[in-house]
Order: C-alpha cells, then structure tokens, then sequence
C-alpha cells in the first residue's frame, strides 16, 4: 500500500515538473511569432551583402549596428540582430527575408541596396514588418508608408547638390551625362539627374533623351538602343565599355562634351570606369553617390593612379567632426570605423532611442506610434520623424578626391575641378 503511494506521488511529482517546464517554455517563446519578442528578448533583422563584390558595404553596416545595438536592453529585453547574407542578389535578398520573417523578427534594420529592398520591401509590408534605415537613398523608400523609415538623404539631393554645384561653376546643363547601373538603383540615380535638371529650369530638348530611356528602361528593357548621354553597366559586373561607349556616341553626335558624368554605381566598377576615362584623356569631372565605398574607391584609384578630378557625396557627418555620435562610434568601432560603419551605428542609435521611448508595452504599433512623435538629438546629429516624415536627415556634403583621401575643399578650389 506504501509503495502504490509512493509511486503515485511519484508520477505527480514528474507530472507537475513536466508542466512546470512547458510553462517555462512557453514563457520563454514568442508570444506572437511575427512580432519576434520573447519576454527577453527583440530581434532585429537585416539582409546584406556579407559575400561577394558588395560585402565591404553589408560588412561595415553590420559592424555600425552590431556596435550601436547588440545586447543592449530595452524594458529588460535584450536585442539580438540576426543577420543574413544575399550577396547583393535580389533573388536570394527575397529568400532570406521570407526566412526571417518565418522564424520571427520585430523589424528589419540597415539592409543594403536599391534592387535589394525592391524584391524584399513588399514582403515586409505585407508582414506589416517596419523597415528602418536602409542603406539607399532610392525614391523606393520614400513613400509615405508609417513602415519605412529613413536616416539617409536621398540620391535625388545627392545628386542635385553636385549638379547644382556644376551649374554654378559654369558647366552647361547639355554637358552633364550619366552612367549608371542598369537596375532600380541606376535608374534612381537617372531620375535623380533628370530632377536636378528640372529644378535648374532647363529646356525641354535637354530632358527629352532622359525621358526616352527612363521610359524604355522602366518597361525592363535591358538594352540601350537610344542615342543619349546615358551610359550603363551591368550590376555586380566589371564591364565598364559598352557604357563608356554610349558616352562617346552621344558626344561625337552631338558635338557636346560631357564635363559631368554623374554615376549611380558600385565603387569597383566606378573605379574601373574613372581609369578608362582618364586612360582615353577624358576631361570629364566624374561623382559617385554615397552608395559606393569612399575608401575602397580612393583605394582603387590610387592603384590605378588617378588623382584628381573624382568627386563623392556623402551623407554621414565628416569622419573627423567633433560631434560627439561620431567621437562615440570611432571609439567602438576602431579599425573599422568608416562613412558606412558609420551610418549604421547613427541608424542603430536612432532606433534605440525611439525603442527606449516608447512608454507601454512593445509591439509594432507603439514603436510606430513612437517613431511619428520622435525629435530628438542624437548625440550632435538632429532626428525629426515628426509632421509624417519618412526621413530624419536631410544632410549631403560633397568630397574630392586629393593625395590625401576624399576631403571637403573650401568653393574656390570646388571650382577650380571644373576648370
């Protein structure tokens, strides 16, 4: 009789312990899978180059986010980020987002590239999933949608700081061309050309080719059969003559020599294009969108031996700024502090501080509802998301190239480049 009692506790004790743990378990799992928060944890992903002919770019961002974000606490819940690479490849970008997606993520954070987020931007919409400081400056992301929100400047005021600069120092609007990347990300940089032309007021004759292949390429045509000042290459190519080329056509036509060429591309075939260029004695004054690597670009032009005449926007406070966000993050990241570490420790600070601020419980609805009220400082840097912005930072400066890297040159010697 004993033992029957003996074993019946036994097996209730077991039983009660079996549930104990399960309960446990749950506690510990996601209370809603698609939000990904534990009651410890909120992860955060993102999808970049981590391989491949882009890595140094998906590399750095991750070095600025992880910096800025891992294991820090929000209301006791430590951040995780989880992070996936897609070789800049908007096929594999696409998989790697549905697999987050399926395994849980609050948000996805400092993915990089234009044709990237146009294959994973509708996927995160339709999982109501925010996207936070992506590294591109595409219209893409300018919509008025409360899930996108932006740090960076876009390409279009990239270029139209540099095109209005031009303008001022006497280049004519006719002899302002581009090359390009022939996919959404060359086409934002197109459109950007095209609207700075439009804000300078210029004649209607100077548009029409801009017009012509904007429309021909949105139909997703990969060809260039017009005549125009329009050159392209293909993405993650090295192939930089059959661009360099449409160039040439266009002037030998026309009897109009580029003094600008605008460029929406990666900084290795930019360098390669910049080496023709000066290598056939082109006079050409060429700029790079932030979007390429400004250190592995000036790397790639010493070794080819170009000196002069490369200019380069950026959209990050100078590296060497006493502003304190900038101080901080040099401190953290040490050797890999560079403009795109940079920019995700400034993107992973700023979702941070609106994580932080938000008063209730965490969910997507109340960071959202954080994010349309936030105005803040970031340690020097000014954050307002507030009157339905989209965009916290409005900021471009313009470097040229020099024996001594990228710098920022007082106007005088800006103009002398265009001389």
């Amino acid at each position: 009789m004993n033992f029957k009692i003996y074993l019946t506790f036994k097996f209730f004790f077991h039983f009660c312990f079996s549930l104990s743990l399960v309960g446990l378990i749950a506690c510990q799992t996601l209370s809603d899978p698609k939000e990904g928060i534990t009651h410890q944890i909120i992860r955060l992903g993102s999808v970049l180059a981590l391989e491949g002919q882009e890595e140094i770019l998906g590399n750095r961002m991750k070095s600025g986010l992880k910096a800025a974000l891992d294991n820090q606490l929000v209301q006791a819940k430590k951040i995780k980020l989880i992070f996936e690479n897609d070789y800049y490849e908007p096929s594999v970008a696409r998989q790697k987002t549905q697999q987050l997606i399926q395994s849980g993520i609050f948000l996805m954070i400092g993915n990089v590239g234009t044709p990237t987020a146009k294959q994973t931007l509708p996927i995160l919409k339709e999982n109501n999933i925010p996207a936070i400081g992506f590294y591109t400056g595409s219209e893409l992301l300018r919509s008025q949608s409360e899930l996108i929100i932006n740090y960076r400047a876009t390409y279009a005021k990239e270029i139209e700081t540099v095109v209005k600069m031009a303008l001022k120092f006497g280049v004519k609007p006719s002899e302002i061309c581009a090359y390009v990347q022939d996919d959404s990300y060359g086409i934002s940089g197109l459109k950007g050309v095209r609207h700075a032309l439009v804000k300078a007021k210029v004649e209607e004759n100077i548009l029409r080719p801009y017009d012509q292949v904007l429309e021909y390429k949105e139909k997703g045509n990969k060809d260039n059969p017009f005549l125009s000042p329009v050159g392209f290459y293909p993405r993650n190519t090295p192939y930089v003559k059959e661009g360099y080329n449409s160039l040439k056509k266009w002037e030998k036509s026309t009897g109009i020599n580029c003094r600008l060429v605008v460029t929406a591309g990666t900084s290795t075939n930019i360098a390669r294009f910049i080496k023709l260029a000066q290598e056939k004695r082109e006079d050409w004054v060429i700029s790079s969108l932030s979007f390429a690597h400004a250190e592995e670009l000036q790397f790639d032009l010493e070794e080819y031996g170009v000196k002069e005449k490369v200019i380069i926007t950026e959209v990050v406070p100078s590296l060497d700024s006493n502003l304190p966000i900038v101080q901080e993050a040099k401190s953290k990241l040490k050797n890999e502090f560079d403009r795109v570490s940079l920019e995700g420790y400034i993107v992973g600070k700023m979702t941070l501080k609106i994580l932080r601020a938000i008063p209730g419980k965490i969910n997507r609805e109340s960071f959202l509802k954080q994010v349309a009220i936030s105005k803040f400082d970031l340690g020097g840097i000014a954050i307002d998301l507030t009157q339905g912005r989209t965009q916290s930072s409005e900021l471009v400066s313009i470097t040229v190239l020099t024996p001594q890297g990228f710098k920022h040159l007082k106007q005088d010697k800006l103009r002398d480049i265009f001389q």
